[in-house]
Order: structure tokens, then C-alpha cells, then sequence
């Protein structure tokens, strides 16, 4: 019998044959010249990925939390205030990151759990002047809610504050076009929809941010984060040379090289409306099963993955049978709602049949607890969108 379940969090995510044949390869030097060569070109392949072709990329082995901390490490002194727009969990995090290493920080809330800070009170902070970084989640992977980057990039360029895009559970997924909506800096994490199994931090830095990180007044307070100890190395690697710091995660690296391949084959743009069609698709069946979602509308929800509560008298035993029926999906994150909602995660390298069988599996976890509604309903909505 078949053991394996489809993994449907919101990273971990399933990852390609070809991705987990690189992490399976023999180990090499991280100066044999085969690697350097894979670590070269994936350098330059995350500009392609990120949209930002004159950024500076960073690949440094840790995770999503790491590359938080090596944005807030490097653009951020003591006494320098920073905006957080704060959409959930993570934006919470970031705040904490960035007070740790000295910053004034200001919370710009949304006004409840699914939605987001409002961009008229996001302006009217901005106005009192002085904020140095100004930091956004793109999407709050505890809300399935997704942030207007683009407007707020804007606002932030428009008031002198260097943006900060948390894109961990964005990038390569969500539409994100980091030059050209004038984002400073972005980062993610190999999990997610950049298809690589968890351990690597992935940050793209725009021109403006490495101008501040030149126009330091202290040395950066993190010594692994430093982008004085991390610069050199990506430099030499992108020029086809040797250089150590830290030993580089040289599996994940040559995975990380396979994976961005794919994705530029695939294109952004179509990655873009793929993301996109295996989210109506899923969230259409979501809706037809009678289940609400967290955003508190449907402009505000994520492509990447879907939030929604549980119906009238269900509780987190629903995620043990749908795991029964052969999908794994994640729990609640968000302290406020924690026990009433689950999490899909639907990115990197989702299939059709990905969403077929995970509403499927829904459905028969639904089933199991006693919630009335009529089978297949899920299924037809998600099987309209998917078929051409």
C-alpha cells in the first residue's frame, strides 16, 4: 500500500524529481569547480527570479528567519526609526528583529486578523518623516493574506524610506517585480515556492540598499549576517572563483541551481498565472464547500496558499482524517485564531491533480466529522476552473 502522503503545507513543499536528485548527489569540495559554476549561475538566476537585474543576491545557508535578521542586521542602525505595515505573525517577528538590533519601530496594524493596514494610514506615518526602512510581508503565511507591495513600495519611495519586502512566502509565486515596483530589498527562503528543501536564506539587496549598507556609521552588530563577510564570497562565485567564509550548504546550493533553471524555463509570467489558476481553482472549492477564509476579502487573499476556518462544529480533527485520505495540511499559526482555521499550502511546483486530490481528501475529512454538504461540490468547483 501506497504510504506516501502529498504534502500540502505551506512549506515545506513538494519539490521535483530533478530537485531531489541534486540534493541525493555526492558532496563535493565547495571550491570543485562544478560547484562553483552551479553556485555561479544560481547567483545570477535569482536576479532573473527576484525581477531585479542590478540587485545584489545573498544565499546564505540558515532559514527564512535568518534572512529577516540579515535585512534588519544590515540596513538598520541604532536610534534609526522603521516602519513595520503589520499584517500578521510575521510582521510581528520583523518588528522584534528589527528593535533587537536598535531601531525606534512603529506599527501600522491592520485593523483585524485577514486584513491589512489601510494605505492612507500607512501614508499618514510615513509623513511625519525620518523612517529609514520600511517593511511589508507580502503574504502572512499565519493569514493567506496578501499586501498591495507595489502601491506600498511606492509610498515608501515617495517618503525616502528603503522597502523591505518579506516575500518568504511570496517570491516565485506571488506576482513580485522587485525593480520595477521599487523595492530595496526583498528575501525568501528555499522552501517555498522557490522549490529547495529547507536551509537556505535567499536575499535580493536593489542598489539603494547597498548605499545605505556603504553608508554605515557602526560595523553590522551580527557577524554571520554581515554583508561585509558575505559580499566578497557571492562575488567571487558569480566570477567563477573560489572564496570562503562560511562553508556554503553545497547540496542545497547545487538544488537551489536545478530549481531556479526550472522556474525560468517555466517563465514568470506563467508562473504568475499558473500560481494564480491553482488558487482560484482551490479557493472555488473551498467556497462551494461552504467554508470561509480568513482574508476578510477576496482581493486580500494569496495565491500561494488558502486559510480557511473551519465550519459550525469542526475542530483540528479534520486535519487527521484528511491526512487519512492521503494529503497532509497544516494547522492554524496566528495566536488570535489558532484553533479555528487550517492552512493549505498550494505553490512551487503544484499540479492540477495536486488540487483535485486535496479538495478530495477535504471532502473526505469533512465527511468523517459529520459535516452535511453534498460530495463532489468541491471537486466540480475546482475541476470548472482547472479544465480549459
Amino acid at each position: 500500500m501506497k504510504d506516501r502522503k502529498l504534502l500540502m503545507i505551506p512549506g515545506p513543499i513538494e519539490f521535483t524529481p530533478e530537485v531531489l536528485q541534486a540534493m541525493g548527489m555526492p558532496t563535493t569540495s565547495h571550491v570543485a569547480p562544478d560547484f562553483i559554476e552551479a553556485f555561479g549561475r544560481a547567483l545570477e538566476r535569482l536576479r532573473q527570479v527576484f525581477l531585479c537585474p542590478h540587485g545584489q543576491p545573498f544565499v546564505v545557508a540558515g532559514s527564512g528567519t535568518l534572512a529577516m535578521d540579515i535585512a534588519a542586521a544590515n540596513l538598520v542602525e541604532a536610534g534609526e526609526k522603521a516602519l513595520v505595515v503589520n499584517s500578521g505573525y510575521f510582521s510581528d517577528r520583523m518588528g522584534d528583529i528589527l528593535e533587537r538590533y536598535g531601531a525606534t519601530v512603529t506599527h501600522v496594524r491592520a485593523p483585524a486578523v485577514g486584513d491589512v493596514p489601510p494605505l492612507e494610514e500607512v501614508e499618514s506615518v510615513l509623513k511625519e518623516g525620518g523612517y529609514k526602512v520600511m517593511t511589508l510581508t507580502h503574504v502572512d503565511t499565519s493569514t493567506a493574506v496578501v499586501v498591495d507591495a507595489q502601491a506600498l513600495a511606492a509610498l515608501g519611495r515617495q517618503y525616502g524610506a528603503l522597502v523591505v519586502l518579506d516575500g518568504v512566502c511570496s517570491v516565485a509565486g506571488e506576482e513580485m517585480r522587485q525593480e520595477e515596483w521599487n523595492i530595496d530589498l526583498a528575501f525568501t527562503a528555499s522552501q517555498k515556492a522557490i522549490g529547495v528543501p529547507p536551509g537556505l536564506a535567499l536575499v535580493l539587496a536593489g542598489p539603494r540598499a547597498m548605499d545605505a549598507f556603504d553608508e554605515r556609521r557602526a560595523p553590522v552588530g551580527n557577524y554571520y549576517a554581515d554583508w561585509a563577510n558575505w559580499l566578497p564570497i557571492m562575488e567571487a562565485y558569480e566570477a567563477r572563483r573560489p572564496s570562503y567564509f562560511g562553508t556554503p550548504a553545497v547540496n542545497l546550493i547545487r538544488a537551489l541551481n536545478v530549481s531556479l533553471g526550472q522556474i525560468l524555463e517555466e517563465g514568470m509570467e506563467a508562473r504568475f498565472v499558473r500560481h494564480w489558476r491553482m488558487s482560484e481553482a482551490f479557493k472555488a472549492a473551498i467556497t462551494a464547500l461552504g467554508l470561509g477564509q480568513v482574508p476578510v476579502s477576496t482581493d486580500l487573499a494569496a495565491t500561494t496558499l488558502t486559510a480557511p476556518y473551519y465550519p459550525d462544529g469542526v475542530d483540528a480533527t479534520l486535519l487527521k482524517h484528511i491526512k487519512e485520505a492521503g494529503v497532509v495540511v497544516a494547522g492554524g499559526l496566528h495566536p488570535e485564531i489558532r484553533d479555528k482555521y487550517f492552512r493549505v499550502g498550494h505553490m512551487g511546483a503544484v499540479s492540477e491533480s495536486d488540487i483535485v486530490v486535496s479538495v478530495g481528501a477535504i471532502e473526505s475529512g469533512l465527511a468523517k466529522v459529520g459535516y452535511k454538504f453534498q460530495i463532489g461540490t468541491g471537486l466540480a468547483a475546482a475541476q470548472e476552473i482547472l479544465t480549459p
